[in-house]
């Protein structure tokens, strides 16, 4: 993607804007690209503001560390955010470096804030450019506390493994209806069919204008996403309960079994995601807005599948905010939340019935420790353990499947990557 100067501040500005919001943990990303001023962009202007901000987002670590042997004392934000820009700029979006500069100091000197800075952004921008491009050592691409969580749990050689997908952009992932035509979308979307039966397209662009959109044959969904409600194993007529469902990938797969789904969800917001999906596709589900842990219903259900809120570390290739807004105490205190919410899950069991939990977090207190807790407080619960022979339908790379007859879905254990997952199975006994 080579962009020259003439795309203008605009779009340089909003990217600063959606860096500052990442790294400032006021609401990520997204929400920032949903705000007033970055909606009235143009097109080609946001798309050039996102990939700005990815880039800096992907490579963080190893442009703040090349920026750290420029400085002598850490600038203003905005100031640190401008240099990060212009380091991105050149170094992984093919801007020319005579443009990457100058629009930095442009932006510098359209900030009163920033403006006594210009001389200092041009000077660590130029001294910058003539050394050889920052390090892509994978142990500086996550934040030291997460890198050293990953390696205790997996191992150094796996951790690197993990850390090196930071910086990779990752393909668009789609989850089929089961009547669609896998092999003529295939071929009409240039895109791989993996095992499970997503498509991995390497298309960009906007999705609506993608084959297959307006017809509600396929949905945006992450091969490793895909992979829970695939385990649930969901039939025709069973009453099946999606928990914690935003924005709705799995409500979709288990609506297309036949199964009665009932989605609940505690954000009416993002439950809209939800409903629109499922009219695109012509699916139907019936869609709460309720606390998981505390929805008062007393019906049972056949089979429950529990996406449980997490830390999301393992959504960094689409999300790289979510790495650095993460922080320590938040693993803990989600995981509290998860076993409420497990033990709520439970009691909505009919007997013999089916539970399946998974968050998209790398973290063992999310996944593995987990399960052990769950299974020593509910005697009328016994693991189902996940088989080997369930791979090429489920759509799981064998070596993500533990000893435990669990899934730690790795992100690089895909070819092309995929998003971090942990999955258990249940089921109640009686």
């Amino acid at each position: 993607m080579t962009h020259e100067l003439n795309d203008g501040l605009p779009a340089r500005e909003a990217a600063l804007t959606l860096i500052d919001a990442a790294l400032s943990r006021r609401g990520g990303i997204d929400e920032a690209a949903s705000a007033n001023g970055f909606r009235f962009l143009e097109p080609r202007e946001r798309a050039f503001a996102r990939a700005l901000a990815m880039a800096v987002l992907r490579h963080l670590g190893p442009i703040d560390r090349a920026l750290a042997a420029k400085l002598q004392k850490a600038p203003p934000d905005r100031v640190m955010h401008i240099l990060r820009l212009g380091a991105a700029q050149a170094f992984h979006l093919e801007v020319p470096a005579f443009a990457a500069v100058a629009t930095s100091v442009e932006l510098a000197g359209a900030n009163k804030a920033s403006r006594p800075f210009k001389g200092l952004v041009n000077a660590v921008l130029r001294g910058l450019l003539r050394d050889a491009p920052p390090s892509e050592d994978p142990t500086l691409l996550a934040p030291p506390w997460l890198y050293s969580r990953w390696t205790a749990a997996f191992g150094e050689a796996t951790a690197r493994q993990v850390a090196a997908e930071i910086a990779n952009e990752p393909a668009t992932d789609l989850s089929l209806k089961p009547s669609a035509d896998a092999t003529a979308l295939a071929e009409a979307l240039e895109a791989e069919i993996l095992d499970g039966g997503s498509l991995r397209v390497r298309r960009k662009g906007d999705v609506a204008g993608w084959p297959g959109f307006e017809d509600g044959t396929w949905w945006v969904q992450d091969a490793a996403a895909a992979v829970p409600a695939r385990l649930l194993d969901a039939k025709p007529g069973e009453a099946v309960l999606d928990l914690c469902a935003a924005p709705g990938g799995k409500t979709l797969q288990l609506a297309a079994t036949g199964a009665e789904v009932v989605a609940v969800d505690r954000s009416a917001a993002r439950l809209k995601r939800v409903s629109e999906n499922l009219a695109r596709t012509s699916l139907s589900a019936e869609v709460v807005a309720a606390d998981a842990a505390a929805w008062d219903d007393a019906r049972t259900f056949d089979a429950i599948l529990l996406d449980a809120p997490c830390s999301a570390t393992g959504t960094f290739r689409r999300h790289p905010d979510v790495l650095w807004a993460a922080r320590p105490g938040d693993v803990a205190s989600l995981a509290a939340v998860q076993a409420r919410i497990l033990d709520s899950a439970a009691g909505r069991l009919k007997p013999q019935g089916r539970l399946v939990y998974c968050v998209c977090s790398l973290e063992p207190e999310e996944g593995e420790a987990q399960v052990e807790a769950f299974l020593a407080r509910r005697p009328d619960m016994a693991l189902d353990p996940i088989a080997a022979d369930e791979a090429p339908a489920a759509g799981f790379p064998p070596a993500s499947l533990t000893a435990r007859g669990t899934l730690r879905l790795l992100p690089h254990q895909r070819d092309g990557g995929q998003d971090g997952f942990f999955a258990a199975r249940f089921r109640k006994k009686g």
